[in-house]
């Protein structure tokens, strides 16, 4: 898998490829438009770095010598199984840890979400001189551990309950593609440690409740049995929510919007028959309550056919 910054999300990564009979086997994300056959298993582990000085309190850019650079290291378990050659299972559990440069603040560690993926490919037909895919993903999250979430900038999460629908759109002629996307993320309520707290108005509560997000992606590039290198752009926006005060901190119902751009590099080993190398990086242009971040992040995958079949 890739990860797509976010998030968070997440940047996933593109994982492991191999030839099976006539057709390419190459593990992928919930947000790409790449599957795995039938009785494909495939494993790997991901690494990625977010790191951010300057960020935007609501549309107001500026940097804050009380937490300095906010580091943040995930590193991932990440699995794909082929249920069928139009039906894949992805699923995720990261390990995050926080760090801030400046002030007092201590940083987080944990376990944080178990992510859950079906990827359904609803069709495939040529079009011109290229062929067209259309696909369907819903997803589901659920956190692990009881982290704090109250205590960003170094939350490692936002302890929601999630549920997301994906729609995908491909098209490639040869080896160059396009693809674009749009996801709808569903968040529950979530517990706090405290028995008020002020948003826009006073709440005498500990629930708080999250608001919904919207993401949007496109992305074109190269894609081959050996080599796939790809330019995403992507949105995500917060559906509803409220700035930051001044000088204040964080909140998780706060609106955190950003726009991001990253490149992705996948490399299908030749002497290791189901061996994958990825890595990539994004960048935050612009944003509201969320950190200018520069992420990097690289992986290692393997993928192997699970039945009695030959390769």
């Amino acid at each position: 898998m890739k990860t797509l910054s976010l998030w968070f999300h997440s940047c996933l990564i593109i994982m492991a490829s191999v030839l099976a009979s006539t057709q390419l086997a190459h593990a992928q994300t919930d947000a790409d438009a790449i599957m795995i056959p039938k009785n494909y298993f495939c494993g790997g582990l991901m690494y990625s770095n977010s790191s951010w000085k300057n960020y935007w309190e609501g549309t107001f850019k500026r940097s804050n010598d009380n937490i300095g650079t906010i580091n943040t290291n995930m590193y991932a378990a990440m699995i794909n199984y082929g249920i069928s050659n139009s039906l894949n299972m992805l699923a995720s559990v990261p390990y995050v840890t926080t760090h801030a440069s400046g002030g007092t603040l201590t940083g987080l560690k944990g376990i944080q979400d178990l992510m859950v993926s079906l990827k359904w490919r609803a069709l495939k037909t040529n079009i011109g001189k290229g062929k067209i895919s259309l696909f369907a993903i819903g997803s589901a999250s659920v956190p692990l551990t009881n982290y704090q979430a109250d205590f960003l900038p170094l939350a490692i999460g936002s302890q929601s309950k999630s549920i997301m629908l994906r729609g995908l759109v491909d098209y490639n002629i040869g080896h160059y593609f396009i693809s674009g996307s749009s996801e709808y993320m569903r968040r529950s309520l979530i517990t706090i440690d405290r028995t008020s707290y002020y948003t826009t108005e006073l709440h005498f509560t500990n629930q708080v409740s999250l608001p919904d997000m919207a993401n949007y992606a496109l992305r074109t590039g190269y894609r081959s049995s050996k080599w796939i290198a790809e330019v995403v752009l992507e949105n995500n926006t917060t559906l509803g929510g409220f700035d930051i005060r001044k000088n204040d901190m964080p909140f998780a119902s706060n609106k955190m919007n950003n726009a991001m751009a990253g490149v992705n590099f996948k490399y299908s080993s030749t002497r290791i028959n189901g061996l994958e190398l990825t890595a990539g990086g994004d960048y935050v242009l612009a944003g509201r309550n969320v950190g200018q971040s520069t992420i990097i992040h690289g992986g290692a995958y393997y993928l192997f056919n699970l039945s009695k079949k030959k390769k």
